[in-house]
């Protein structure tokens, strides 16, 4: 691997890692407040609506800037969300602010993977990318856990600037205020970022244009013969997984009993699973040998619904590892297919943002009826029930979609699986 990817490495995990605690602290603060449930529930959703808002201009502004440069600038509006989440904005509307440069800093991040390296390294890049960041989520919730729990809280609590009332006065903005020096370290790694060969492509100032370029981006993934089997698939697993981040925290307290702290830790049991998995994918698998994975969506699906039947810690963490694993293996050479498909049609940050509108929409429209379920009253076990019945059917109406391409369309099918094969844009 180019020396540059082991920065974007560091840029990436620091940044997932203070996502990820800032979670755990806003479900936190939302929670000690005396907030209802359906609220610290749209807190997904809240933070995918930049992504969907925004989706035709991100990718753009992307492929015109250099990207270490969006990730700085990107980096530093999540800065400006923790503040107001501190300074006494709804803390809802200051995650959205947090999903702004989330939305920003996605096509930057992933765009840069195929500007720098070859499409023979795209599927181990996206394993060590996915890797590291499904270790910045384990080591994030556990980290946002302890920062609001009994042991550490109180000692961030205790450090007081000498005649400044800061008004942090809970655990949880104890837990917000230290994940800033994350974000900023995040920051420092991204002004180190190399520049590539790639030329900038002009953003231009025509909104109108934009949106119209972006749907016509958005139009050519979809009818392409491998980028809409790989984009469907990374939609559905995205929008559940993104979802299945709190239901996992729902699930805990409604099965095992237990508070934020506690059920933080099981989100870090899926995230070892999905680690592990992407590391295995990224050894094994082959671009051109991507769609083979899809029929573990159905299972993973099915494993979801299997939740329900557990309420013992013992046998929910290696389940939940499983479960993660088979996400992980299956994730990671579909998202190196899509970026492949997405380079060679439109360039990198377009087809990443394009790639984040799908997922998003995805995560934004199974959060916002996961929010109304648990508003008009349905439990955590109702709602892991239709999340599981959603994926392994949609799955495998996917896994017939590819199916039905390759009698169909058999030719152009290998003609871009022969693409794939190549070294060459």
């Amino acid at each position: 691997m180019k020396k540059g990817f082991y920065t974007i490495m560091a840029a990436q995990f620091f940044s997932s890692l203070a996502d990820n605690a800032l979670f755990v602290a806003a479900v936190e603060l939302l929670r000690s407040g005396g907030s209802p449930e359906w609220q610290r529930a749209a807190l997904v959703p809240m933070f995918a609506l930049f992504y969907v808002v925004l989706a035709p201009f991100v990718g753009a502004f992307a492929d015109a800037v250099p990207k270490g440069r969006v990730m700085f600038v990107s980096n530093s509006i999540k800065v400006v969300g923790c503040l107001l989440m501190l300074t006494g904005l709804h803390p809802l509307l200051a995650y959205a602010v947090v999903g702004l440069g989330a939305a920003a800093y996605s096509p930057a991040k992933y765009g840069i993977l195929t500007e720098l390296l070859p499409p023979s390294q795209l599927v181990k890049a996206n394993g060590w990318i996915e890797g590291l960041t499904i270790t910045s989520i384990i080591l994030g919730v556990l980290l946002g856990g302890q920062l609001v729990g009994q042991h550490i809280a109180p000692r961030l609590l205790a450090l007081d600037l000498p005649l400044v009332d800061t008004g942090i006065d809970t655990p949880a903005e104890a837990a917000i205020a230290a994940l800033v020096s994350l974000y900023l370290l995040a920051a420092a790694f991204n002004l180190r970022i190399p520049r590539t060969d790639s030329a900038l492509q002009p953003m231009g100032r025509d909104l109108l244009y934009l949106v119209r370029d972006f749907a016509n981006c958005n139009s050519r993934l979809w009818q392409d013969k491998l980028g809409q089997i790989s984009l469907a698939t990374t939609t559905l697993f995205w929008g559940v997984s993104g979802n299945l981040r709190y239901i996992v925290l729902a699930w805990a307290l409604a099965a095992l009993g237990y508070g934020t702290t506690q059920a933080s830790s099981l989100v870090g049991v899926v995230a070892i699973g999905t680690a592990a998995g992407a590391v295995v994918a990224s050894m094994v698998m082959r671009l051109d040998k991507a769609t083979a994975v899809v029929p573990l969506g159905i299972v993973m699906g099915l494993l979801v619904i299997l939740m329900n039947f557990i309420h013992n810690v013992w046998i929910a963490a290696p389940f939940l590892i499983l479960l993660g694993g088979i996400g992980g293996y299956l994730v990671v050479p579909m998202n190196a297919l899509l970026q492949h498909r997405g380079h060679n049609l439109m360039g990198a940050g377009r087809s990443i943002a394009v790639q984040n509108f799908n997922e998003q929409a995805c995560i934004l429209g199974l959060g916002a009826l996961y929010t109304g379920m648990t508003r008009v009253g349905m439990s955590a076990f109702g709602a892991i029930t239709i999340f599981g019945l959603v994926v392994a059917g949609t799955m495998w109406l996917i896994q017939r979609w590819h199916r039905s391409n390759c009698v169909q369309h058999a030719e152009e099918v290998q003609r871009l699986l022969a693409i794939a094969r190549s070294d060459k844009h």
